[in-house]
């Protein structure tokens, strides 16, 4: 099962749907939010992109309501962090990495997603993984995702800019 791995959209919504529709194309299977998705239009935006599944956290500079995602089918809300399974694998998800012993704290699990730092990341740590997407806004560092391969349990870090437009036409279709 492919999953996109999205953080820290900031409501760059041009982006997210730069990455949304290579995400189709790609017959990706989910998404995985470490958050500050931002605004209530971009999570609407999200729920649009990804309507299967979704799994989201709270970050620091998000602005929607908790109480917005009780209604939608498919988003498994989890808070400021969590644990959740997917594709038979157990993963932790938060925001900021200060709560990543917290999220391990939660019981054993492969793999562990966060963002805030907006760097795109992959370290294996006490023998899980550890891996950051970067972030979809393109602030501080260029934008970019990640796609996890739960099968295999490799994860692929995507530039953006990666992204060719001859290709984008193509998924569009």
């Amino acid at each position: 099962m492919k999953i996109a791995v999205i953080s820290d959209i900031h409501d760059n919504l041009a982006n997210l749907r730069r990455i949304a529709g290579w995400c189709r194309g790609k017959k990706i299977q989910g998404l995985i939010c470490p958050g500050d998705v931002t605004n209530r239009e971009t999570l609407l935006e999200l729920k649009e992109s990804f309507p299967k599944a979704i799994f989201l956290v709270r970050g620091n500079a998000d602005f929607y309501e908790p109480n917005d995602l009780s209604a939608w089918a498919g988003v498994n809300y989890l808070g400021r962090w969590g644990q959740a399974a997917v594709g038979g694998r157990r993963f932790g998800l938060c925001h900021e990495p200060q709560y990543i012993p917290l999220v391990l704290s939660q019981g054993p699990c492969q793999v562990v997603f966060y963002g805030h730092t907006h760097k795109p990341w992959l370290e294996k740590k006490a023998g899980v993984l550890m891996a950051n997407p970067g972030n979809a806004a393109g602030l501080i560092f260029n934008p970019s995702f990640a796609v996890w391969e739960t099968e295999t349990m490799a994860i692929d870090l995507v530039p953006l800019f990666s992204l060719s437009a001859q290709s984008e036409r193509s998924r569009k279709n």
